[in-house]
């Protein structure tokens, strides 16, 4: 499991909306400037994430707004969402393309173009929804751990 201290923003009935600053690691990474996390931290320091986080460990209505709380994601979840990211796209795609040139008249330049936007607004799609059929599903989504509660407790003092 991956974990992450986050800030909780909102609380629904069934998850919490946390936020959490980007931390960059490119000192101790090996890909060094070639990965798109540096650059965005680049482009956006200390930009913040909101992330919808279903429950784990505990209830989300035992939290409260700024609490401090720890969220975790499996960590195949990440290898999984890069495949699907990256990858479906790209392959529906290239299969667009070739069905494209395969199947219908004309020049095969312009074919392989028209079923490559065909095929990359498909892989969209799948992605989207993808996104929402698994939008509950505790395997692919972040899920509460913990919560901080001295650091509420501390705040509310000053």
């Amino acid at each position: 499991m991956l974990t992450e201290v986050a800030r909780v923003v909102a609380i629904e009935a069934d998850s919490l909306w946390v936020e959490s600053i980007r931390k960059s690691t490119c000192g101790s990474c090996a890909v060094q400037k070639g990965c798109g996390h540096g650059l965005l931290n680049q482009i956006y320091p200390g930009r913040r994430n909101l992330v919808r986080v279903l429950p784990g460990d505990i209830d989300p209505q035992e939290c409260r707004v700024d609490d401090e709380v720890v969220i975790a994601i499996p960590e195949d979840v990440v290898l999984r969402g890069s495949f699907l990211a990256y990858l479906m796209p790209l392959l529906c795609m290239l299969g667009g393309a070739a069905l494209a040139v395969a199947l219908l008249p004309g020049g095969q330049d312009a074919m392989a173009a028209l079923g490559a936007t065909v095929g990359l607004a498909v892989g969209f799609l799948l992605l989207r929804w993808h996104g929402v059929a698994h939008r509950d599903d505790r395997g692919f989504q972040p899920s509460l751990m913990a919560v901080n509660r001295s650091t509420r407790l501390a705040a509310t003092a000053i």
